[in-house]
Protein backbone atom coordinates (compact mmCIF):
# COMPACT_ATOMS: atom_id res chain seq x y z
CA UNK A 1 0.00 0.00 0.00
CA UNK A 2 2.45 2.50 1.19
CA UNK A 3 4.66 1.82 -2.59
CA UNK A 4 1.57 2.51 -4.37
CA UNK A 5 1.65 -0.75 -6.35
CA UNK A 6 -0.02 -3.70 -6.87
CA UNK A 7 0.26 -6.33 -4.08
CA UNK A 8 1.10 -9.15 -6.70
CA UNK A 9 3.87 -6.63 -7.71
CA UNK A 10 5.45 -6.80 -4.76
CA UNK A 11 4.90 -10.83 -4.02
CA UNK A 12 6.66 -11.07 -7.47
CA UNK A 13 9.93 -9.09 -6.47
CA UNK A 14 9.75 -11.23 -2.92
CA UNK A 15 9.40 -14.65 -5.05
CA UNK A 16 12.41 -13.36 -7.49
CA UNK A 17 10.08 -13.63 -10.45
CA UNK A 18 10.19 -9.70 -11.19
CA UNK A 19 13.08 -7.22 -10.80
CA UNK A 20 12.24 -4.10 -9.67
CA UNK A 21 13.11 -0.72 -11.33
CA UNK A 22 15.19 1.62 -9.49
CA UNK A 23 12.21 4.25 -8.77
CA UNK A 24 10.15 1.08 -7.42
CA UNK A 25 13.79 0.49 -5.12
CA UNK A 26 12.86 3.69 -4.11
CA UNK A 27 9.88 3.86 -3.35
CA UNK A 28 10.12 0.46 -1.08
CA UNK A 29 13.03 2.00 0.56
CA UNK A 30 11.19 4.82 1.40
CA UNK A 31 7.71 2.61 2.68
CA UNK A 32 10.46 0.27 4.74
CA UNK A 33 11.93 3.73 6.21
CA UNK A 34 15.31 2.85 5.23
CA UNK A 35 17.85 3.82 2.46
CA UNK A 36 18.39 2.11 -1.00
CA UNK A 37 21.54 0.88 -0.22
CA UNK A 38 20.13 -0.11 3.39
CA UNK A 39 17.86 -2.17 1.48
CA UNK A 40 19.95 -3.70 -0.72
CA UNK A 41 22.52 -4.45 1.72
CA UNK A 42 19.79 -6.67 3.36
CA UNK A 43 20.21 -6.42 6.56
CA UNK A 44 23.43 -3.64 7.24
CA UNK A 45 20.82 -1.37 9.22
CA UNK A 46 20.20 -4.10 11.75
CA UNK A 47 24.27 -4.08 12.60
CA UNK A 48 23.93 0.07 13.34
CA UNK A 49 20.51 -0.81 15.86
CA UNK A 50 22.42 -3.60 17.35
CA UNK A 51 25.06 -2.11 17.91
CA UNK A 52 23.32 1.69 19.15
CA UNK A 53 21.33 -1.01 21.75
CA UNK A 54 24.16 -1.94 22.62
CA UNK A 55 25.49 1.31 24.13
CA UNK A 56 22.85 1.83 26.30
CA UNK A 57 23.43 0.89 29.52
CA UNK A 58 20.85 -0.97 30.61
CA UNK A 59 20.40 -3.41 27.68
CA UNK A 60 24.21 -3.87 28.38
CA UNK A 61 23.57 -4.98 31.49
CA UNK A 62 20.64 -7.44 30.85
CA UNK A 63 22.65 -9.36 28.28
CA UNK A 64 24.54 -12.28 30.17
CA UNK A 65 20.55 -12.96 31.52
CA UNK A 66 18.93 -12.94 28.57
CA UNK A 67 20.14 -17.11 27.85
CA UNK A 68 18.34 -18.01 31.06
CA UNK A 69 14.72 -16.78 29.26
CA UNK A 70 12.32 -19.13 28.56
CA UNK A 71 9.77 -18.63 25.40
CA UNK A 72 7.47 -16.67 27.03
CA UNK A 73 9.74 -14.18 29.10
CA UNK A 74 11.84 -13.36 25.69
CA UNK A 75 8.73 -12.37 23.90
CA UNK A 76 7.56 -10.47 26.99
CA UNK A 77 10.84 -8.92 27.35
CA UNK A 78 11.21 -8.27 23.31
CA UNK A 79 7.42 -6.86 23.34
CA UNK A 80 7.98 -4.27 26.55
CA UNK A 81 11.34 -3.17 24.30
CA UNK A 82 9.76 -2.50 21.44
CA UNK A 83 6.69 -0.64 23.52
CA UNK A 84 9.99 1.57 25.32
CA UNK A 85 11.48 2.39 21.73
CA UNK A 86 8.17 3.23 19.53
CA UNK A 87 6.09 4.98 22.63
CA UNK A 88 6.92 8.51 23.00
CA UNK A 89 8.59 9.51 26.24
CA UNK A 90 5.82 11.36 28.50
CA UNK A 91 7.52 13.16 31.31
CA UNK A 92 6.90 12.93 34.47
Amino acid sequence: MRMKVPRTYVSKIENEKATPTLSSLERLATALEVTVPELLAGGCSREREIRELMADEFIAEMIPFVNQLNGMQWTSLLTQVRELTTRPHRMS
